[in-house]
């Protein structure tokens, strides 16, 4: 074995066991009715390369960047009763959800083209909107670009500049995030006032 591979091998060990804390940590708060099936969700591993700049990642399937806003990937059987609202921006994939969840579906493409500045300011301050009433999951096939692009700009239209949400993004869910350098760009070239909204 090479050392470069010993590396990587001990990298994601290491990170496994963060991601466990981290997974065991997110679901310690919630109700606990609900911490059984949002520990398999957040424990559940996603790993691969990146096809936007071919960036090795590793993350759980879904994760809380802020209260009540979780970010992630297409949830394999079922989304949990605990989630109030999903955005479904990976709409090819099908799931069970509960009868108290509402669901929104948008196709959006993981590609050098971007979505209507319209249409991604609408679902960001959908998904604003209503994690202020519950638990909002905002999801893509694996949660690094489409569902970030989404939730990094709620985020922004909630005060924090590109820059921050992008950082928050990156440390709470994976480095890989926004990998898409035309999604990056794009929320960087965003100005907004106080108020979040376009100068």
């Amino acid at each position: 074995m090479t050392d470069d591979l010993k590396r990587y091998e001990k990298l994601q060990e290491e990170r496994k066991e963060r991601f466990k804390a981290k997974a065991l940590a997110a679901v310690s708060n919630l109700p606990p009715e609900f911490m059984e099936q949002m520990a398999d969700l957040t424990s559940h591993r996603i790993d691969g390369i990146a096809r936007m700049g071919n960036i090795p990642f590793a993350c759980p399937l879904i994760t809380e960047i802020v209260p009540n806003l979780w970010q992630g990937g297409c949830p394999p059987y079922e989304v949990p009763a605990y989630f109030q609202f999903v955005l479904n921006l990976y709409p090819w994939e099908k799931y069970k959800v509960s009868e108290t969840t509402q669901i929104r579906y948008e196709q959006l493409y993981d590609s050098e083209d971007i979505a209507s500045t319209g249409l991604l300011f609408e679902l960001a301050e959908w998904v604003n909107e209503k994690r202020k009433i519950g638990p909002t999951l905002v999801h893509c096939q694996a949660g690094l670009n489409r569902s970030a692009l989404v939730t990094a700009l709620a985020l922004m239209l909630e005060g924090m500049s590109a820059s921050e949400a992008i950082m928050l993004l990156r440390t709470n869910r994976s480095p890989a995030v926004l990998c898409n350098p035309t999604f990056e760009t794009w929320l960087r070239s965003i100005k907004l006032d106080k108020r979040g909204r376009l100068v």
